[in-house]
């Protein structure tokens, strides 16, 4: 069975999976950390890939930029493919002065300037986090991680990249956010709606206050080894 988005047959992608916004970046990731990784859908140049990860299926699929993109495809491998854990795995700008570029965070909850939690539920402002499991098992893999810091803490996905205003900043690192970027509101909104389990494990790309930190493009799609041990080991949690 296909869906309007993804083409694979049923079967064909594993309950597990690890999810990237860019497609280059799922392709790179499935070929370094999966056994015999197979293409399985490419609708639109997103791909996915399923293979092992020490002895485990798991597949890993692309997102596109944006809360609406990662909706389109969490939905359809949720409510068709039998997806039961979805982590997101991608870059953010970091915010708070205590995260640097290169460390990861862990987004225990995940602000937005959406109205995509109303459409949810209407005239209630909906509490955006991720499945406690996760979670949980995120603390235990990140513990392995020794040359990189993790951050366990909210971040902020905005609808508009260019958007995000200083006094909105400034109000969100008061209430200790560590980074902003675009899709983990529509994952954990998702999951809650389609009973799957989700998380985001991110990148710090950029510093909105130190631009000197910032990544290359060319970076962003290679300096994510620590995140995706993270949220593999998560999977299997």
């Amino acid at each position: 069975m296909a869906t309007p988005h993804i083409t694979a047959d049923v079967g064909e992608i594993a309950p597990l999976v690890l999810m990237p916004g860019d497609p280059r970046r799922a392709e790179r990731i499935a070929k370094d950390i999966l056994d015999d990784p197979k293409l399985v859908s490419e609708v639109r140049g997103i791909g996915a890939w399923t293979g092992t990860y020490n002895g485990t299926p798991m597949s890993v699929m692309a997102s596109g930029m944006g809360i609406p993109s990662v909706c389109i495809y969490a939905t359809e491998l949720y409510r068709f493919y039998g997806v039961k854990r979805i982590i997101r795995v991608g870059t953010c700008g970091a915010m708070s002065p205590n995260v640097r570029v290169r460390d990861v965070i862990v987004a225990t909850a995940a602000h937005t300037n959406s109205s995509l939690p109303h459409l949810f539920v209407p005239d209630a402002s909906l509490s955006l986090a991720p499945s406690f499991s996760l979670l949980h098992g995120a603390g235990h893999a990140a513990k392995a991680v020794k040359d990189v810091p993790v951050h366990f803490g909210p971040i902020y996905s905005s609808d508009h990249f260019y958007l995000v205003k200083p006094a909105t900043t400034e109000g969100l690192i008061k209430l200790g956010t560590l980074g902003v970027e675009m899709e983990a509101t529509g994952l954990y909104a998702t999951a809650m709606a389609e009973g799957g389990e989700a998380l985001a494990i991110l990148t710090a790309s950029d510093h909105l206050f130190d631009p000197s930190q910032d990544m290359t493009a060319a970076e962003r799609e290679t300096s994510y080894q620590a995140m995706v041990e993270i949220a593999a080991n998560t999977l299997l949690f």
